[in-house]
């Protein structure tokens, strides 16, 4: 089955990937590439609408990117968005200039067309209608948006008329309706903008005339028979973690083909607390998959001993992985396929390949951590799924809450969260801690509703404390938690001090070595979610 297609032309905004989830939430597919993306590949496509997004550049720029000549002689709908709109004045002859004030966060959009197809069903005030997706919104001003941008658009193309404004944006969104041509000064696309939903929604089916017809049911049976057609009478392993992205990843693959897929379950000690046996029950006794578990911790740690630089960590850990697969693919007979729960996040913070806007942020364990020799072919059939999809994906095929709504967990482990040198002494003091902090999180009823991941990480100092009589020289816990939509970008979570503090007392008290926990509060950006 075919999809009616939206392209979005990435232009080095931290949000481009928000939008194409933000798209594909309107039930609507798309995907994401360079703006210097050779033409055939992007019409082969066949798109019926293009999304420019922001980015960090200026238009009047030397070296600026620039819009290509396919998107308007396409004939198709285009949306630009902060940098996509000034690209898009700048080249139909309208003038994009330095603001002398830049905006940077929230204001209110004053809409001036309501009656435009952009801006339909655009609530102007609080009780205009309680069917709005935004009618929950901690938001309060439902006409927020939000703005992040020096430059702006001084004067408009010929053709295009204003729909908003805002205090320091005269033209914070103007359209082209008889070419097609639509943009807007803010960004739609995060949740700071409470109605950007509605507003993608509007120009992709609305607007560009797509179907509503990306949906987890319509996704598990394309894909079962993609999976078909690419393992045939082949043979598949899949390393699995017990997280959500393998357990769907699994379970679709089981779906598609069977006993043809056996799963192998690496313990290599660098899992959190009863993790090993609650995988061996939930997939082998529950979900009835072939299961070939393997213990081998002793392998790991000695790999790893005096290693403590994270990067090394992940790719010893990366290609440790594939050789134990290999080896015991080899007691199964022929295997011709490794299966793998990549999603999206995890490409594209892996970065560079595909993504010359990206930087190399840290290599994740199922892109970046595998050796060039391996000698199985991939099988990834999430690779282009946001971890909500993931989730829904999985609920569609009938995996239980308890594996769904886990918290995400690294391919590496506690490896990379147990900073510094891996002993197994460390590593035990480290799940001690976590196991704490996840009780108690879910004793405060905030495991899953007030928080998407949270976990410690020990760290590699040592701190004076006081405990009992004597004076103690013992290793420090950061306990993170944050809030977030798409984990590629997150709040630090807002927890209860009594809730930490009872959490702190709780691991200084029950973990030996610990004397000391400490709070991360910062965000990503700029931090990243884990600490390595």
């Amino acid at each position: 089955m075919s999809h009616d297609t939206i392209i979005v032309l990435d232009y080095g905004s931290q949000y481009s990937q928000l939008i194409a989830r933000r798209v594909r939430e309107a039930n609507v597919y798309c995907e994401l590439f360079s703006w210097r993306t050779p033409a055939d590949i992007i019409l082969a496509h066949n798109p019926k609408g293009f999304i420019l997004s922001g980015g960090p550049n200026s238009v009047y720029d030397p070296n600026a990117p620039t819009l290509p000549a396919y998107v308007l002689a396409s004939g198709v709908p285009v949306l630009g968005i902060c940098y996509g709109m000034q690209l898009l004045a700048h080249t139909l002859g309208g003038r994009v200039a330095g603001s002398t004030r830049r905006e940077y966060g929230p204001a209110v959009l004053e809409v001036n067309g309501a009656g435009n197809g952009l801006f339909r069903d655009w609530r102007l005030a609080i009780g205009d209608s309680s069917q709005s997706p935004i009618a929950n919104s901690p938001i309060a001003n439902p006409r927020q948006v939000w703005m992040s941008h020096g430059d702006k658009v001084e004067v408009l193309p010929p053709g295009f008329q204003i729909l908003a404004h805002s205090a320091n944006s005269p033209l914070a969104a103007a359209a082209d309706e008889a070419r097609g041509y639509y943009a807007v000064q803010f960004h739609p696309e995060v949740v700071h903008t409470p109605q950007g939903g509605t507003l993608l929604r509007n120009f992709v089916q609305a607007i560009c005339g797509c179907a509503a017809d990306w949906t987890p049911a319509n996704f598990i049976e394309e894909e079962t028979a993609v999976i078909r057609t690419q393992v045939g009478s082949g043979h598949v392993v899949l390393g699995l973690s017990g997280g959500v992205d393998s357990a769907v990843a699994a379970a679709l693959i089981h779906r598609a083909i069977g006993d043809q897929l056996t799963c192998i379950f690496v313990d290599h000690g660098l899992l959190r607390q009863g993790e090993a046996a609650q995988v061996v029950e939930t997939f082998e006794r529950e979900q009835g998959m072939k299961l070939v578990a393997v213990n081998a911790v002793e392998e790991y740690l000695e790999v790893l001993d005096g290693v403590t630089e994270p990067e090394q960590k992940r790719r010893i850990i990366g290609e440790k992985f594939v050789r134990i697969f290999e080896r015991e693919a080899n007691k199964l007979g022929q295997i011709d396929f490794l299966a793998q729960g990549t999603i999206y996040p995890d490409v594209i913070e892996s970065a560079g390949k595909d993504k010359k806007e990206a930087h190399v942020i840290k290599t994740h364990h199922n892109v970046g951590g595998l050796p060039d020799d391996m000698d199985f072919e991939l099988v990834e059939p999430l690779k282009q799924l946001f971890k909500d999809e993931v989730r829904r994906i999985g609920t569609a095929l009938g995996l239980p809450d308890s594996l769904i709504w886990r918290q995400p967990f690294p391919g590496p482990g506690l490896s990379i969260r147990c900073l510094g040198e891996l002993t197994w002494q460390r590593l035990e003091r480290l799940r001690q801690a976590d196991a704490i902090f996840t009780d108690e999180l879910r004793r405060a009823g905030m495991l899953k509703q007030g928080t998407q991941q949270a976990f410690a990480v020990l760290l590699p100092v040592k701190s004076v404390g006081v405990m009992g009589d004597g004076r103690s020289y013992e290793e420090v816990i950061a306990l993170r938690a944050v809030t977030t939509e798409d984990f590629m970008t997150a709040d630090w979570a807002r927890l209860p001090y009594d809730l930490l503090a009872h959490v702190s007392r709780r691991i200084v008290n029950e973990v030996a070595g610990v004397n000391r926990v400490v709070y991360d509060i910062t965000s990503k950006p700029p931090g990243t979610i884990e600490w390595e």
